[in-house]
């Protein structure tokens, strides 16, 4: 009788582990697709409020929500490159075009 409750006391064992690792482990946040455009509005609205810049309003806030909703729904990009060197990168492509024509 003994080595059968070891068996059962195992088993539970491994479910409440189990359980545990799951709840440790689980990704409880909220995804952008889940957000409906009611909630959007809403969310712009507190952005605004939170960031206590007079120049930011809530269309704008708006607007940035929904480009980075689109920003998401794209590839991940091959490299990462700084803002500050597209207007080298962009002179380099305009001149390697104008060469090769």
């Amino acid at each position: 009788m003994g080595s059968e409750f070891s068996v059962w006391l195992l088993v539970v064992g491994l479910a409440a582990g189990g359980a545990i690792a799951w709840l440790a482990l689980a990704e409880l946040g909220r995804r952008d697709e889940e957000i409906g455009e009611r909630e959007l509005r809403a969310e712009a609205a507190w952005v605004v409020g939170a960031a206590g810049d007079p120049r930011l309003d809530a269309a704008l806030a708006e607007e940035v929500l929904r480009a980075h909703r689109r920003y998401l729904g794209f590839p991940p990009p091959d490299a990462l490159i700084a803002p500050d060197e597209l207007a080298a990168l962009a002179r380099q492509a305009d001149e390697g075009a104008g060469s090769g024509a």
